[in-house]
């Protein structure tokens, strides 16, 4: 694949899944632009120098590089990243939002730092900068956006006590990808999700296996950032260099809203009494 002429935006790029992304695109031609506040493994704190040495150790290589550690927690920040790529190389093609927290805090501890925290790097953070991006994208022959989303989130059976407000976040990229593949559709911007398995210094699940590596999780990036994706609505499952891609798809059949082509029930009784087949529907 070629990226040359193309500028991309990797978020939470400095280290694990974000550097291996920018890495590959800039080694296919990408201008990139690595952005990284700087934060430890609990996500608190900023240090510049991350994204700095990160992308003079891509420039040292040759590579078109900048870094940038803006604060992305706040619309004036995600503005800021979004203004630093084009003033650097004169258009936005691709963004990448990797950046994200991984904390954990049982429902009854819950508290509304700790929420709005998760929910700034998950919800706003990818509705500022895709605000500020729109614009550049719409100039773009070929404007991708990839979204982060988790197993974690979507599927019960990898849920984890006190993910909560993680979750809330990672599902609600979904709906983002959902909105904004339709808004872009005309305009010929792309939007798709990865949820992506690798073990990064963020990982909190201990006797996992040791070759979860970010490498193996790059190739589906790469690809949903590039012009040979042509579709858009889809979240990509990528973990130990396998792949799979789903959509939210309805039923055969269905005229929204008025029939959903399933099983009837005109009380709560009748729901108790079809619930096997209700379940059945809803597997199908």
């Amino acid at each position: 694949m070629d990226f040359t002429g193309k500028t991309a935006i990797v978020t939470g790029a400095g280290r694990g899944l974000g550097w291996v992304y920018a890495r590959e695109l800039a080694k296919l031609g990408a201008n990139v632009v690595i952005s990284d506040i700087g934060a430890d493994n609990v996500g608190d704190g900023a240090d510049a120098s991350i994204a700095r040495e990160a992308a003079q150790a891509l420039q040292a290589e040759g590579y078109h590089v900048i870094g940038d550690s803006s604060d992305l927690s706040s619309e004036q920040g995600c503005r800021g990243l979004i203004d630093a790529a084009v003033d650097a190389f004169g258009q936005l093609d691709i963004v990448i939002h990797n950046a994200g927290w991984v904390g954990y805090q049982p429902i009854e501890q819950a508290d509304a730092a700790f929420i709005a925290r998760a929910l700034d790097i998950n919800l706003y953070t990818p509705v500022w900068l895709c605000k500020y991006a729109w614009p550049h994208l719409k100039h773009s022959s070929a404007a991708r956006i990839v979204l982060t989303t988790s197993d974690r989130a979507m599927y019960q059976c990898y849920a984890q006590t006190g993910l909560v407000a993680y979750a809330a976040g990672k599902m609600a990229q979904l709906g983002i990808m959902n909105a904004l593949s339709m808004e872009g559709a005309p305009d010929g911007i792309l939007v798709n999700a990865v949820s992506p398995v690798a073990k990064t210094r963020m990982w909190g699940v201990t006797q996992t296996p040791e070759n979860l590596k970010p490498e193996w999780v790059a190739p589906g990036v790469v690809y949903l950032a590039s012009p040979a994706c042509q579709d858009t609505g889809y979240i990509l499952r990528a973990s130990n260099g396998q792949f799979t891609a789903t959509r939210f798809a309805e039923n055969p059949g269905v005229d929204y809203p008025v029939d959903l082509a399933r099983v009837k029930a005109a009380n709560a009784e009748q729901v108790a009494a079809l619930w096997g087949q209700i379940k059945e529907a809803g597997a199908s």
